[in-house]
């Protein structure tokens, strides 16, 4: 059997075009960046990537629509999903201006790599909005013919690509002048991005099925 290549660019433009749209991943990649660099903020982006694999699994399991029609299962994953954010948006409040990279990297302070491994994964993971759109994505545009295999290659692609993707964000805002031009911010650094991180917390919470 030929590959369906139509279904599959269609797919990947679809699943692009909403991987580059700033969301609560960008943010997380954006703050590990610029507060810990580049190496956290790669790890970042693979917990990311990973996390992908696993809301592609359970779509093509059925556990997704499981998820998508029942009331209770969803409005368990949303508030986990929002009070998640909630605490992710307490701790950059609360976190001291961030530091020139000689202060920080290599400091007691610096985060391990598991550690920002699992921020990238549960932020992704803990997002209802990933599971409406990995049911509507491969709902519209996947073949009910296409085969289990194919279907696999296409979640791993898309892995790929978000990986890739967050990896080029990380290599940017890790650049010394873009780097260092967020340390002038001090302070109003946190601000921002802890209040990004509440307003995508309600975002979250006022999410509905469909």
């Amino acid at each position: 059997m030929d590959f369906p290549w139509l279904e599959f660019l269609g797919l990947m433009l679809a699943f692009g075009i909403n991987a580059v749209i700033p969301g609560a991943d960008f943010a997380m990649v954006l703050r590990q960046a610029v507060v810990h660099g580049r190496r956290e903020a790669l790890f970042t982006s693979a917990g990311i990537a990973t996390s992908i694999l696993v809301h592609g699994t359970y779509t093509l399991l059925g556990v997704g629509v499981i998820v998508g029609q029942s009331l209770l299962l969803f409005n368990i994953l949303k508030w986990a999903g929002a009070a998640y954010l909630v605490w992710l948006a307490i701790a950059a409040l609360r976190s001291p201006p961030p530091q020139p990279p000689q202060v920080t990297e290599g400091s007691a302070a610096h985060k391990g790599n598991f550690a920002a491994f699992a921020l990238g994964f549960l932020t992704n993971l803990l997002n209802p909005k990933a599971v409406l759109f990995f049911l509507a994505l491969f709902t519209s545009l996947v073949s009910a013919h296409t085969d289990g295999q194919t279907k696999a290659i296409y979640v791993g692609s898309m892995s790929i690509m978000l990986f890739a993707w967050f990896a080029l964000v990380s290599i940017f805002f890790t650049t010394p002048a873009v780097r260092l031009a967020f340390f002038r911010f001090g302070r109003w650094f946190n601000r921002v991005t802890g209040i990004t991180f509440l307003a995508l917390a309600v975002r979250v919470a006022l999410a509905q099925q469909r």
